[in-house]
This record gives structure tokens, sequence and C-alpha cells, in this order.
């Protein structure tokens, strides 16, 4: 019997995917769990396994087709003497708009199912594994299986902490005993074609029509990406509603710059590459507990400002489709060398276009560094619904007085872009001065979880 297979919840309230890559085709058979597509969000781009076994009988998208959640994806039939569960229907959606958590996953098996590899056109089956716990499909995002794969995760085996007993990223790793995916195994995909140019979404005023360009000369049209319209559209939302004031400083960092140096290769010796922008997430993440208003979000409508007790830090990470936040958790409590290994691993990921949606939710304020560009400074736009963000330039020698001589010292320009409607100017000062005090107190930054 035919069983449809719909584009699922992918989190955090997205209603819509773009087609990067179908990776199989029709009269393939294929196994639970193996790569069906590749899908672009607004939030990352990500595989998404198939939830059943069975015979690929229609594919119902194309490369650079963009389909809403609910979206008929992949259309399977059932093998000869298999007994696999019956089709899913399409995701339900709860009161609040955002769908069931447990609507990846099809209803209970009658027995456990033969291991199916991908041929074309036939089946080769091994032994039956018989499952963990039950025989029930475990509810898990398309990240999180994907996650449970790349660590060798039974998902039957981990213990579920998320809503609905659904089994997040955190479990699988708790389950791999704080393993991480070897990111020699990651690949890339090929840039697949685009579809029709779409408009963005209009903020606020309408911009008055174009001149028509072509009269002074030649023109090329080019479609935006599914990301850079999306990048577009948040920028104009959070430009258009949050009144941007920032702040400059400037943070003498030779000491920083030394401790950096004297401890490199030590540091190599555990895999670790010490950079300048662990030591600024530490610091920020500091003076964010210290400056918990910066650490928050503006619910305008209740007349409420949202203080949230988790520091979880966005860092901007510059890629040839666009800009990606991915977040790194819990900075405040993490010791510096941690936190650098998790922005190399994190960054990675994210370059290669593996992180999972869950890499690049819930940040709570971001660190954009352009050092290595140049420059002598920016002003970011704020990532909302955040209220706060720290731009960081190139670091110089300039000349400065020290105890009544002038010396050479490297001097490295911040500036703190954030909310007028949630803090004033002198907030921000002493919030982007405690920043400095951090960086200017390196030995304390290191010593600090």
């Amino acid at each position: 019997m035919p069983r449809p297979f719909v584009l699922p919840d992918l989190g955090e309230g997205l209603t819509e995917a773009e087609i990067v890559k179908v990776l199989v085709s029709e009269g393939d058979v294929i196994r639970e769990d193996a790569p069906l597509l590749e899908v672009e969000t607004d939030k990352a781009q990500v595989e998404i396994p198939s939830p059943m076994s069975g015979r690929v009988a229609k594919i119902h998208v194309q490369a650079g087709q963009t389909v809403k959640v609910g979206s008929v994806l992949v259309t399977f039939d059932e093998l000869e003497g298999s007994r696999t569960a019956p089709a899913r229907s399409a995701p339900a959606i709860s009161p609040g708009g955002k769908q069931a958590a447990d609507t990846m996953d099809p209803t209970r098996k009658l027995a456990p199912e033969p291991r199916t590899t991908i041929e074309r056109g036939h089946a080769h089956q091994e032994p039956p594994v018989a499952p963990s716990h039950s025989t029930t499909p475990v509810p898990a995002s398309p990240a999180t299986r994907r996650l449970a794969r790349e660590l060798g995760v039974d998902l039957r085996a981990v213990t579920a902490s998320g809503p609905g007993g659904r089994v997040t990223d955190d479990d699988v790793r708790a389950a791999a005993g704080g393993g991480a995916a070897d990111p020699s195994k990651a690949t890339t995909s090929p840039s697949a074609p685009r579809g029709p140019a779409k408009p963005l979404a209009s903020v606020g005023l309408e911009a008055p029509p174009l001149p028509n360009f072509e009269q002074w000369g030649p023109v090329e049209r080019q479609p935006l990406s599914h990301l850079r319209r999306t990048i577009a559209e948040r920028m104009t939302l959070s430009a258009t509603i949050i009144p941007h004031v920032t702040h400059f400083d400037r943070a003498d960092i030779t000491d920083l710059d030394a401790l950096i140096t004297r401890n490199l290769a030590r540091a190599k010796e555990r895999g670790v590459t010490l950079t300048l922008t662990s030591f600024l997430l530490k610091a920020s993440a500091l003076a964010l507990r210290a400056h918990p208003q910066f650490n928050a979000s503006l619910d305008a409508p209740a007349g409420e400002l949202i203080v949230k007790s988790y520091v979880h830090l966005g860092v901007a990470v510059a890629m040839e489709r666009g800009l990606i936040v991915p977040v790194i958790r819990d900075v405040d409590k993490k010791p510096v060398i941690e936190i650098a290994r998790e922005l190399a691993a994190l960054a990675q990921r994210t370059r290669e276009g593996k992180a999972s949606l869950d890499d690049l939710k819930g940040g709570t304020f971001t660190v954009t560094n352009i050092g290595a560009l140049g420059g002598t400074g920016a002003i970011p736009i704020i990532n909302y619904p955040e209220v706060a963000i720290l731009g960081v330039a190139r670091g110089r020698q300039e000349p400065a007085v020290r105890d009544g001589q002038i010396v050479p010292r490297l001097l490295l320009p911040l500036s703190l872009t954030f909310d007028h409607r949630v803090a004033d100017g002198v907030d921000g000062a002493r919030f982007a001065a405690d920043i400095v005090r951090h960086l200017e107190h390196p030995d304390e930054l290191l010593l600090e979880i």
C-alpha cells in the first residue's frame, strides 16, 4: 500500500524548507533512517532521513523547490513480506501552531524489521536486529537521528528528556559518553540549481518602485538563495523594529595576545587551538552575568523583559552562501579551553553545512569578529530577538601611555550595539567596560570556570 512521507516539523516554528538535493531515485529500496533528502531551512542545511523502510515509488519534489511543512516529499511502496508500519498522516498542528514533536515517527511495528541496504531496484536484507527496549520507533528530529547514526548510538537505548518522550541531541551525546562526530566523515554537497525568485516578506513601510535600470545599460537579475532571502528579511525586521544604539570602546589585549602565544603549543597537545574569539566569548559571558538586561529579549506586547538565566552565545560564521550564527551553550560555566574546543568543532560543522538545528537556536547574545578581514570598526545589526551584539575589528599596535611612558600596545576596537528600549547609554558603557576589563586581565579569564 502506498505510504506518503511529508515534510516534518523541523523545530523552532519553521514552516518551510528549500530542497537542496534529493538523495534517492524512484525504484530505490532503502532502509529506515537512510539519508533521503537535504533541505535548507531558515536556520541551516539539514539532512532528512527516511522514516521507514520500503521502495521509493514516487518523488514529489526536486532540487531548488520550496515546500511547506506537511507537503508530501516521497511516496513509498511497502516491501513484499515486510511488516513495517502503515503510512503516517500529515503532521498534526497544535493549538499554538507548532506541530506535534512526535510526528517524525511511524506507529508501532509488529516485529523487528530486517536491515535493508540501498540498492537500485532491489533490497539486500540482513538478519533482524532486536531493538534495545521496545519496538516502538523513537520520537526524534531528523538532526537527532543523524547525530545518533554518526555517533553509533541506538536511539532505542537512549533515555529521552524532551517533551513527550522525545530524544534530544544532548540525550544522544550523553548516551555516547560525550563523544563528538568525526568531522573527517562529513561531506559537503554541490550547489543545487535555484528555483524561481521569490519576493521578500515586507516589514513596515513598503519600498518605492525601483527605476528601470535597463535604460542605462544591460543588467542581470539573480534570484536570492533561500538563506540570503532569510537573512535579508530578518535584518530588515531587526533594523525596523529595534532602535539601535552603538557604544565604541577599545581593549588593550597586549597581555592577552602574549598569553595566547605562550600557551599555543600546550593547548595543541590537548587538541585545542586557542583563539582570541574564545576569550571574547568568555569575557562577554561573564559581563552578561553582571548585566543581565543584555542577556534578554523584549516582549513588547506584554511590556515585559524576558531575562534568561542561561548564557548561550552565538558566533557569526561567514560562509559563501551567507552568514550563519551557531550557538555555544552555557559559556559562563565553561573554561576557556573547553570553549575553544567547542568553537572549533562548531565552526567546522557550520562551514561544512553539517550544523544541526539545535546548533543554531537558543542564543542569548551574539559576537561577530571581523578582525581577520581587517577594518577599524563596525556597527552590526542585532540578531533579533536578542537585544545586543558585540562587534570586534582588527587589533593594531598603537602608541599608548603606560606609567608616564609612550609604549606600543595592541589595542582591539569593540562596538556594542544594543536595543535602546531595554538599556540606556550608561548601561551600555558599563557593560562594554566590563568586557574590556575581563580582556585586559586574561589570567583571570583563563582560571575562571
